[in-house]
């Protein structure tokens, strides 16, 4: 597969396990704004843009997972469905704008603090359309605790062909948590007979323990690569890609495990261990081919890890 795994290390910095502070309109995650309004009508600058946010913070209490904090802005918005009586399980993001287009600004950050076990994903594949000028910023910021559960899996994301995205992935994690995180992409839409033949996207993650750095990991496709992306040193004819990261306990047992099982996943697939983080790729031709190899991927190794939140989302299903 044509998308490395690197890791880098950096200083700790001081060990506070913490919520986040409150999210307002002054605030954000990890991205800038735009010093002033441009006036060319060919631009994304000149159009009313998104600019919504959505913090959650939990904790963990006799009754199971307890809602610490919420916080949303247009066109986030947070639910946690229940049945009957049972404690919190799942939280799913919306937007409620119907996709995401130049020059917009989504941001997210979920905090699990200790004994919190919560399962995050989104009501529907995120839609980037094609942007004039300007990219879509998406930031996501993820924190387990020690002794939280956390596991982030959102639905996929569409890239319309022209489409500009800058998408980032930052995670703290501390001894003694569990975290399973996943983010994935469709070049085009398929039912469409859409290719993408232009646009920009740019995908990073960084992952702390403790206060290091311990992986830093970026992707980038821009116009003068859309068009060599089926050299099989790249994506070959691969149309979907994604990346799942695992922290937990047992990590060499785990990851003989999900050796064992990915040549039954239907798609292109590798893992390996990398500085305390099992590290795995997927891709495939068609993005109903990924989504079928993600949910047996769970399906499987969800009960290695016991009752939690690492199971298929309910809402991958509605």
């Amino acid at each position: 597969m044509g998308f490395g795994i690197g890791s880098l290390a950096e200083p700790a910095h001081q060990l506070v396990c913490n919520a986040m502070s409150p999210l307002d309109v002054s605030d954000s995650l990890t991205l800038s704004r735009p010093a002033d309004v441009c006036t060319d009508p060919l631009s994304d600058r000149g159009l009313q843009r998104a600019d919504g946010c959505g913090r959650i913070v939990l904790s963990g209490s006799e009754n199971g997972t307890r809602i610490e904090d919420v916080f949303e802005r247009s066109p986030t918005r947070i639910l946690f469905p229940r049945t009957g009586s049972r404690p919190v399980e799942e939280a799913v993001l919306i937007n409620t704008g119907g996709g995401v287009a130049g020059g917009d600004r989504l941001e997210c950050s979920v905090t699990a603090l200790p004994g919190a076990s919560i399962a995050v994903t989104s009501q529907a594949a995120e839609k980037v359309y094609r942007a004039l000028h300007d990219p879509a910023r998406v930031a996501t910021r993820l924190k387990a605790c020690e002794s939280a559960r956390l596991a982030w899996l959102p639905q996929e994301t569409i890239v319309f062909n022209g489409a500009r995205i800058h998408r980032t992935t930052e995670i703290e994690l501390f001894s003694g948590a569990e975290l399973l995180a996943l983010e994935w992409l469709v070049l085009g839409r398929a039912a469409h007979g859409e290719v993408v033949v232009r646009g920009c996207v740019l995908d990073g993650w960084r992952v702390r323990k403790d206060g290091r750095l311990i992986w830093a990991d970026s992707f980038r496709i821009s116009d003068e690569i859309f068009v060599h992306l089926n050299r099989k040193a790249l994506l070959a004819n691969s149309k979907t890609v994604s990346t799942l990261i695992y922290f937990g306990p047992y990590l060499e047992k785990r990851l003989d495990f999900l050796r064992e099982i990915i040549p039954s996943l239907g798609c292109n697939c590798a893992a390996t261990l990398v500085s305390g983080l099992i590290v795995v790729r997927f891709a495939a031709k068609e993005s109903s081919d990924l989504k079928l190899a993600l949910r047996s991927f769970l399906e499987q190794f969800g009960p290695q890890l016991g009752s939690g939140p690492f199971r298929v989302p309910k809402m991958w299903s509605c």
